[in-house]
């Protein structure tokens, strides 16, 4: 089987279709285009449906069913893991550095100093990059290698290409409108490309080192390695029902947003893994089928982190978005309602397919890591 890189002419088929798709369902509907594409996004222009509680139950038991089998997957790889000794390594000095950056930021995104003032909104970005540094220094610490060490060319076009990576996320809630953001008012569309795009430009260099960080436990190196196979006996046919499901789902996002919200999340993954399987290639999807639950659990579980410093680091920042879901928007933890975190789960599986095209396969293999020194 091929490596699952796409080919040029299919990044264009997949980009063209989850672009087009939104707007095409909102053509054929008879809605004005413009309203979506307003820039910057300030206009809220979608009604949503009030709290419902069957609703919340069905996301709640959808929830809870991904944790009950994410922690039975733990609980077995705990349960078959022997302990190893880990050589103590010293944590490098420019983690350090990463420290002070990370609370420093933290502080000065939290208050409001008046000779800061100016540049008040700018600093979502400065908690951000200093976690990264922090992140990739423990993984030093504790297997001797990192993820930009790794690959240092490769890890700056990851953040070139996380800035154009949430980007897409964006255009796709301008059909549902689950966010919107405050204290952005004044920024042109010059201005606020700038200022977005830097803080963009972070959301694939933090969950992919979350996961390099992750990967040197064994808890998540070796013992989720053979467990519940799950077998394909036909990929082709079922990579064009998935492909099929997912271009309807885009179609339709913006026609019912309310029904379909959950869909920008999970859409744009089964398009590109469907896609990989109709020309052969591996998908993030293929190790299943020997039981190999490595790349999928730590990738969900480094975007959930990631998830919980965004929506801390969000709530006292001056430019900040807040949350509008229907039928479930209660029980906020930070700004976002309790279960919206179970969206960081795909979400994390996406930056993983995403960062492989960039990076490559080795720099985040569960293997390749797993053979680092203990």
């Amino acid at each position: 089987m091929r490596y699952d890189r796409l080919t040029g002419l299919q990044w264009l088929l997949a980009g063209s279709l989850m672009i087009g798709l939104p707007l095409g369902g909102v053509l054929l509907c008879g809605l004005e285009v413009k309203t979506y594409l307003e820039f910057p996004p300030l206009t809220r222009y979608i009604s949503h449906a009030p709290f419902s509680w069957w609703v919340f139950a069905l996301f709640a038991a959808i929830n809870l069913a991904a944790v009950v089998f994410i922690a039975s997957l733990l609980g077995y790889a705990r349960r078959r893991l022997h302990r190893k000794h880990r050589k103590s390594r010293a944590f490098p000095p420019w983690g350090w550095l990463g420290v002070v950056i990370m609370l420093g930021g933290w502080c000065v995104a939290w208050t409001r100093f008046e000779w800061f003032s100016p540049l008040q909104k700018h600093t979502f970005c400065l908690p951000w990059a200093g976690y990264i540094v922090w992140v990739n220094a423990l993984c030093s610490c504790r297997s001797g290698r990192n993820l930009v060490g790794d690959a240092p060319g490769r890890f700056t076009l990851l953040i070139l290409a996380s800035a154009l990576f949430w980007w897409f996320f964006e255009y796709l809630n301008r059909f549902v409108q689950n966010w919107y953001y405050t204290g952005i008012e004044d920024f042109g569309p010059l201005a606020y490309t700038a200022f977005a795009s830097l803080a963009f430009a972070t959301v694939l260099p933090a969950v992919l080192s979350t996961y390099r960080l992750l990967l040197t436990f064994p808890l998540f190196s070796h013992g989720l390695a053979d467990r519940y196979r799950l077998p394909v006996a036909r990929p082709r046919r079922l990579a064009i029902w998935t492909f099929i499901a997912a271009a309807l789902g885009l179609t339709l996002l913006g026609i019912l947003p309310d029904a379909l919200f959950a869909l920008l999340w999970v859409s744009p993954l089964l398009v590109i893994t469907s896609l990989q399987a109709l020309s052969g290639r591996k998908t993030i999807f293929t190790p299943l089928g020997r039981g190999d639950w490595r790349a999928l659990i730590t990738a969900g579980m480094a975007a959930l982190i990631c998830g919980f410093f965004w929506e801390m680091w969000n709530i006292g920042s001056l430019a900040r978005w807040h949350y509008c879901v229907p039928y479930v928007d209660r029980f906020h933890i930070f700004a976002m309602p309790a279960l919206g975190y179970g969206g960081y789960l795909p979400f994390g599986l996406e930056c993983l397919v995403v960062g492989k095209m960039v990076m490559g396969e080795g720099p985040l293999k569960p293997d390749e890591i797993s053979r680092q020194p203990l």
